[in-house]
């Protein structure tokens, strides 16, 4: 299986330069890309990357990833099974724990049967999942 999980952390590392994990984030994502790996994430990753960057002058980023993941088939909306989960989980949590878009994340990687994770956020170690920067 070559398909990667996008997180929030990975992507925002990525687009912008003056984060202090992009120089790691592009290495991973050129090896990514390099092995033609299939990209895969929710709309919820896509909407928080869309709040943090709305006045940025990386607003546009989000947007062409959404239509490029749409065309692909790669972008997941949650099903209410998931939603349910992650509520589940985040409700379980204390500070510190994972926040509510992770969770969504982490119950959709195990649908799918994902287990690489474009990040470097933790919680997706702690979850079980392979981080990979």
């Amino acid at each position: 299986m070559n398909e990667v999980f996008l997180d929030t952390v990975g992507l925002i590392a990525v687009w912008d330069r003056r984060d202090q994990w992009h120089d790691a984030a592009t290495a991973a994502f050129a090896l990514l890309c390099a092995e033609g790996a299939v990209i895969i994430t929710t709309t919820f990753v896509l909407a928080e990357c869309g709040n943090a960057l709305a006045r940025t002058r990386l607003r546009q980023n989000p947007v062409d990833l959404r239509r490029s993941l749409e065309t692909d088939g790669g972008l997941i909306n949650p099903a209410d099974a998931d939603w349910h989960e992650a509520w589940v989980r985040y409700e379980a949590g204390h500070p510190g724990s994972p926040g509510l878009v992770d969770e969504l994340s982490f119950a959709v990687m195990r649908l799918l049967g994902l287990r690489r994770a474009f990040t470097n956020d933790r919680h997706f170690a702690d979850a079980g999942f392979e981080t990979l920067f």
